[in-house]
């Protein structure tokens, strides 16, 4: 038997439940004790329709499962694993430390600080939330308000993540800073009623156009010098945008997975790809405008 073929046969004991955990390698398996055994796994022509939104995953789906059954498979080996923990374990690093490096003492606009921190864990907060009761037996009505849920952890790290960014640009232009932050808040509220009410991961993921042009205008004003921050902030800001639109191209594009369906149907998809990049990204987002907060303590804007 070759090495593809005994991998298989592997996957398939383990989604008959007949073995407790498997994961999988570039060269074969490796095989691990689970922490607690799982119901059998179902394949993707199994899977209740609602969750059949990636063809190219083809096994490790849960049953439909209560509430108390969705949070005991935190603890075994299934295909949203992987998606729980890239988001949970940056969740309770951002939740615990984040507060430690927001410079608090040093704001003069406190709200700035608590926008921001909310930002940072808002989408990892949602997604959790949604992959992890996605199978829920409450059906589709659940699963769509679940998602619904993820969606507006994004949208509220675009709306919440850009305030700062605006507020320290526009520093010295209290006028138009303030017309700049309802302007964007405004177009905010348009872009979370798109992106809830999209059919597609393409068409959410343009919902988000919109707010992009409106934070690469006030990067050009940076860029320009006719805005302020800190210096090191407008390349913060640039790989913050650009890992979570690469993170988005993947995971719409559902490589590596299109390539080999199966193969990564546990771990390493697009899906899973798309998480981590889009926690650096907050990363990126968080060392920016802490470094903005700092910048605009000290700073005095001149004299007409």
């Amino acid at each position: 038997m070759n090495c593809g073929s005994s991998s298989r046969l592997w996957r398939r004991l383990y989604d008959d439940g007949d073995i407790p955990a498997i994961q999988y390698g570039s060269f074969g398996f490796q095989l691990h004790m689970a922490f607690l055994s799982g119901p059998r796994l179902l394949d993707w022509a199994s899977s209740p329709p609602h969750l059949q939104f990636n063809k190219f995953v083809l096994t490790g789906y849960r049953p439909v499962a209560s509430g108390a059954e969705c949070m005991r498979s935190l603890f075994y080996l299934h295909n949203e694993l992987g998606n729980i923990y890239t988001h949970g374990i940056p969740l309770l690093g951002f939740l615990l430390l984040l507060p430690l490096q927001i410079p608090w003492l040093q704001l003069s606009v406190p709200w700035l600080g608590l926008v921001h921190y909310l930002a940072c864990v808002s989408p990892q907060l949602g997604s959790v939330v949604y992959h992890l009761f996605m199978n829920h037996h409450g059906g589709a009505p659940v699963y769509h308000k679940l998602l619904t849920l993820d969606m507006c952890g994004i949208c509220l790290v675009n709306t919440l993540g850009a305030l700062p960014i605006i507020y320290c640009t526009l520093l010295c232009y209290p006028s138009t800073r303030t017309l700049a932050l309802l302007a964007y808040s405004a177009l905010s509220s348009y872009v979370i009623f798109c992106a809830v009410s999209a059919h597609s991961n393409i068409s959410r993921l343009c919902s988000f156009a919109w707010q992009a042009a409106f934070r690469f205008f006030i990067f050009y004003l940076r860029w320009a010098d006719l805005g302020f921050g800190h210096p090191s902030s407008l390349r913060c800001y640039l790989l913050m945008d650009g890992l979570a639109l690469l993170g988005g191209i993947i995971n719409i594009s559902r490589l590596p997975e299109r390539l080999h369906p199966g193969k990564f149907d546990y771990w390493f998809n697009s899906h899973q790809i798309m998480h981590v990049l889009v926690v650096i990204s907050i990363l990126y987002l968080h060392w920016g405008v802490t470094s903005d907060l700092t910048w605009i303590s000290s700073h005095s804007c001149p004299l007409d």
